[in-house]
C-alpha cells in the first residue's frame, strides 16, 4: 500500500486541537527510568492482587502522588507501581516484551496509535467510563476508535531570555531574525514536536507542508542554519543551555516550561497565536492483570476529576480534554500575560470545534524519513532529491 509522504505527516501533526500531533515524547526523560527503582521493581507484575503498574512520562511527580496516586490507592485498597520515562523508551520496552507487566500505559497520540496498529492495547469498555462521553468531541472520537482515553492536550512555544535576545519574541517567524544567530535550539526530530518544526517552517515560508510535500519547508530550515546552535532530544536539556548561556532561545513543548523556568527565573514563554499541539494518552495493556481496577483508574482521574484538572494546571500546563474542567473557576480566571484574557477556558472552547485526527500508524516511519533529508538539506543536498528519498523510504516501510 502506497500513500504521500505529505499525507503520512499531516495525519502526524494536525491536531485534534489547534493543529500538531504526543506528544509526546513528552520528556519525562527528566526523571529517568531510575524513579520508577525508587518507588518499586514493576517487573514483579500486578496479579490481580490490588497492584496497578503504571508506565508514565513522571512530569511533576510529586503532584502526581499527592493528588492522583495515593487518593486512588485510598479509596481502592490498592497499590500503583510507577515506571517513568520518555515516550520511544516506555514503549520499546512494553512492545519487546510479550510478558510485560505494565498495565497501564501515558503516551503520545502517535505512539498510540503504533501501538494500537501492533496490538499491544486493549479494547476499553468506554461503557464502563460514563464520564468519556463529557471529553472534548475530538479526544471522544479518538477513543471510540481505540485511541486510548485523550486526557491532556499539549502546544508548543518559545521560551527565551530577554536579556540575550535583545528585542520580545512574539511568533515563529522571530525564529530566523538575524539577531538570533547562534542562539537558538530546536526540538531533534525524533521527539515529540519535532515534526511541528516542518509545519512551522513552512508556515514561515509560505506554503504548507501539505502543499509541496515540504519542499519550501526543508528550505526554510536550511535557512534557520545559521542561528540553530543545536538541537535537543530532552526538553530537560534546555536547562542547562540556558543556564550557560549556550542559547538563548527554544521552541518547546508547554509541558517542559515549568521545571526549565524554575532553573531559570528570568525566561519568558511565549505561545504564538498559531501554534501546533497534541494529544496525550492514557491506555490499559493488552496484558494488564487487573482490567476493573484499571478501568476504576481511569475513570476516577483523568477521565472524571475537574479537581484534579484544576490542581495539575498551574503546575504542568496540561489543558484539560475533559469539558467540565474547562467550565471550571481555574479555568476561567484571567491569566495576566494574555492580557487578562481567561486562555485556558478559551483554548477548550476551540477544542470543542476543532475535528479528530486518527495519526497514521506509519507517523515515526516519515517523520525518521523527514529527519534523516532535513539533516541532508541543511548540509547543502538537493531539497527535491531528499524528498524522493524520503517518500521512497516510508513507500518500503508501508509495503
Amino acid at each position: 500500500m502506497k500513500k504521500r509522504l505529505a499525507v503520512v505527516l499531516c495525519a502526524a501533526m494536525m491536531l485534534s486541537a489547534c493543529g500538531g500531533a504526543s506528544t509526546s515524547d513528552k520528556t519525562a526523560d527528566t526523571k529517568g527510568q531510575t524513579a520508577a527503582d525508587s518507588k518499586a521493581d514493576a517487573t514483579e507484575g500486578s496479579k490481580g492482587d490490588g497492584k496497578l503498574v503504571l508506565s508514565t512520562y513522571g512530569l511533576s511527580e510529586d503532584i502526581s502522588e499527592d493528588e492522583v496516586y495515593t487518593p486512588f490507592e485510598q479509596e481502592f485498597g490498592c497499590e500503583i507501581v510507577t515506571e517513568t520515562g520518555g515516550t520511544n523508551d516506555r514503549y520499546t520496552k512494553l512492545a519487546a516484551d510479550s510478558e510485560s507487566s505494565i498495565d497501564v500505559i501515558e503516551l503520545s497520540q502517535a505512539m498510540t496509535a503504533k501501538g494500537a496498529d501492533e496490538g499491544l492495547f486493549d479494547t476499553i469498555d468506554l461503557s464502563k467510563i460514563p464520564n468519556a462521553e463529557n471529553l472534548i468531541p475530538a479526544a471522544k472520537e479518538l477513543a471510540e476508535n481505540g485511541q486510548g482515553i485523550p486526557y491532556t492536550i499539549n502546544s508548543i512555544g518559545i521560551i527565551y531570555n530577554p536579556e540575550l535576545t535583545g528585542f520580545e519574541i512574539k511568533s515563529f517567524d522571530d525564529l530566523w531574525d538575524s539577531r538570533l544567530e547562534g542562539m537558538v535550539s530546536i526540538p531533534e526530530i525524533t521527539t515529540t514536536f519535532g515534526p511541528a518544526m516542518v509545519y512551522v517552517a513552512g508556515d514561515h515560508a509560505g506554503t504548507p507542508v501539505a502543499e509541496d510535500e515540504g519542499k519550501a519547508a526543508f528550505e526554510a530550515l536550511a535557512e534557520l542554519k545559521p542561528n540553530l546552535v543545536k538541537t535537543y532530544t530532552k526538553s530537560s536539556d534546555l536547562i542547562n543551555m540556558f543556564t550557560s548561556g549556550e542559547v538563548a532561545a527554544a521552541v518547546v513543548g508547554d509541558f517542559g516550561v515549568p521545571t526549565i523556568v524554575a532553573a531559570n527565573p528570568d525566561l519568558v514563554y511565549v505561545t504564538p497565536e498559531e501554534t501546533y499541539a497534541n494529544f496525550n494518552t492514557i491506555n490499559i495493556t493488552k496484558n494488564c492483570k487487573n482490567k476493573d481496577l484499571a478501568i476504576d483508574f481511569l475513570k476516577s482521574t483523568f477521565a472524571g476529576s475537574v479537581e484534579l484538572y484544576d490542581k495539575i494546571l498551574a503546575s504542568t500546563g496540561a489543558i484539560a480534554t475533559y469539558l467540565p474542567a474547562g467550565e471550571s473557576e481555574k479555568y476561567a480566571e484571567p491569566v495576566a500575560y494574555w492580557s487578562d484574557q481567561p486562555i485556558y477556558k478559551t483554548i477548550v472552547d476551540y477544542s470543542k470545534l476543532t475535528p479528530a485526527n486518527n495519526t497514521s500508524p506509519y507517523y515515526y516511519d516519515g517523520r525518521n524519513a523527514i529527519g534523516t533529508q532535513i539533516q541532508n538539506i541543511m548540509n547543502g543536498a538537493d531539497t527535491d532529491s531528499a524528498i524522493a528519498d524520503a517518500q521512497a523510504e516510508v513507500e518500503f516501510s508501508m509495503q
